[in-house]
């Protein structure tokens, strides 16, 4: 099964990019319009975040949403074939400067990135940008074919995949290299315990704690990468350190400079972040009141 899909998905992927994201607008419509695919999820999660906008303002977002969420599926299957010549293209880091500092100075680094749109192409490009050893922690998928497929994908020029259910263990071997530890880390957590609790567009929000834990214990420079579109296709990371001695921050602090710094790359460009998650699906409850590392308190 898993060849024969890999086969169909591969030949989609030799398709020239103008007719692929001709499907590509055709799919956005149809699950926009037609199937109204989590339509009330993604409406839903814009109000909350952007109250001050009309109804007719979130639609718009929305539908924009759509074609780049679509756009993200078409470049992913395009990623099976895609030469190191059309991801050096599609994918630029603003300030590498950034990244090659640390490198000089023999200290790992990580990565924390939002779903901000394309993310896989960024997964596939950077190791073509970097010295570093990247790797990049995700969750695995139950269907073996898909999970199969994704690791082919990702991996194709020295992208390590780490699952997330056994991070720990799968680092081992790359602890004594150079490595950048890649996290996309507005995943809503597990459960509404054992995270951090803060504001995030104005609503208490729960981040997972591993991010931070993991700089701070090991005094890793931490960098957030905002991805943007510059054109359909066409994709820019701007780097910015959120602290390059995570060790010395308060219990927190890490935490919500990333998500401000998340929060300003989502207002900027509205219609490219993963809006079709339930990222508040926990409420807020005076019994989380110890996870609070909020500005304000609670």
């Amino acid at each position: 099964m898993y060849y024969l899909v890999y086969g169909i998905l591969y030949g989609i992927s030799l398709l020239p990019m103008w007719l692929l994201y001709g499907f590509s607008d055709a799919l956005a419509f149809f699950l926009f319009a037609i199937i109204r695919y989590r339509r009330r999820v993604v409406l839903s999660n814009l109000q909350i975040a952007f109250p001050e906008k009309t109804t007719a303002e979130c639609l718009s977002i929305a539908r924009k949403f759509y074609r780049n969420f679509t756009d993200n599926f078409i470049e992913t299957i395009k990623l099976l074939s895609a030469s190191p010549a059309f991801l050096e293209k599609r994918f630029v880091i603003d300030n590498p400067e950034i990244l090659d500092n640390f490198y000089d100075q023999g200290r790992k680094v990580q990565l924390h990135l939002g779903h901000l749109f394309n993310w896989e192409i960024a997964g596939v490009a950077m190791p073509l940008r970097t010295r570093f050893t990247f790797l990049v922690v995700y969750m695995p998928v139950e269907n073996k074919v898909f999970e199969k497929l994704f690791l082919r994908l990702r991996g194709r020029y020295g992208t390590v995949l780490l699952p997330a259910t056994r991070m720990q263990r799968a680092i081992l071997p790359y602890r004594n290299q150079l490595y950048m530890l890649t996290l996309v880390a507005d995943q809503a957590p597990g459960g509404p315990e054992n995270t951090y609790w803060l504001n995030f567009f104005g609503r208490p929000t729960a981040f997972i704690r591993g991010a931070e834990r993991g700089a701070r214990i090991g005094d890793i420079p931490a960098v957030f990468a905002r991805i943007y579109k510059n054109r359909r296709g066409y994709y820019r990371a701007q780097l910015t350190t959120i602290a390059e001695h995570p060790g010395e921050l308060p219990e927190g602090e890490l935490t919500r400079r990333y998500r401000s710094l998340l929060e300003d790359a989502i207002r900027q460009q509205p219609d490219s972040w993963l809006w079709s998650h339930k990222r508040w699906k926990f409420i807020w409850k005076d019994r989380f009141k110890p996870f609070w590392v909020g500005e304000e308190k609670k």
